[in-house]
Order: structure tokens, then C-alpha cells, then sequence
């Protein structure tokens, strides 16, 4: 599975707020938001309580693919 934060990183912007203001209000570490940098997997529990500091859909902040329609997209 391949992960993507992108839409996670749109979302401050949106708000007028820095990343460090995103984190602080969510609660979570700086390794949470480097593990999002790098589109790694994050905890469910993680993911839920930044759609819900952020007031969005799980959809909103992360977008995942199987390893299979990225090969079928490549083909």
C-alpha cells in the first residue's frame, strides 16, 4: 500500500496555521508529522484525531493506494 499526506499538508494552509500550531492543537509528536512527510503509515487512532482537531473526513488528510492499481495505472 502506498500512502499520501498531501491533503493532510494543504489543510493548515487552509486555516492560517503553521504546522507546529497543527500539531500542537491535534497533540501529536514531531515523529507523527515526520512519519507523515515521508507517506508512511500512521495509526488509525492518529489519523482520527487530526480529521477531528481539523473538522474533516478521514479522506481530507490522507489518500491510500494499493500496490496493484499503482501497477495497473503504470501499465
Amino acid at each position: 500500500m502506498t500512502y499520501s499526506y498531501n491533503r493532510l499538508w494543504k489543510l493548515p494552509i487552509d486555516k492560517r496555521m503553521t504546522k507546529t500550531d497543527m500539531r500542537k492543537a491535534v497533540g501529536v509528536s514531531t515523529n507523527i508529522l515526520a512519519k507523515t512527510g515521508k507517506d508512511e503509515p500512521v495509526a488509525m487512532e492518529t489519523l482520527a484525531k487530526i480529521a477531528t482537531t481539523l473538522k474533516c473526513g478521514l479522506d481530507d488528510i490522507v489518500e491510500i493506494t494499493s500496490d496493484t492499481e499503482k501497477t495497473l495505472k503504470e501499465v
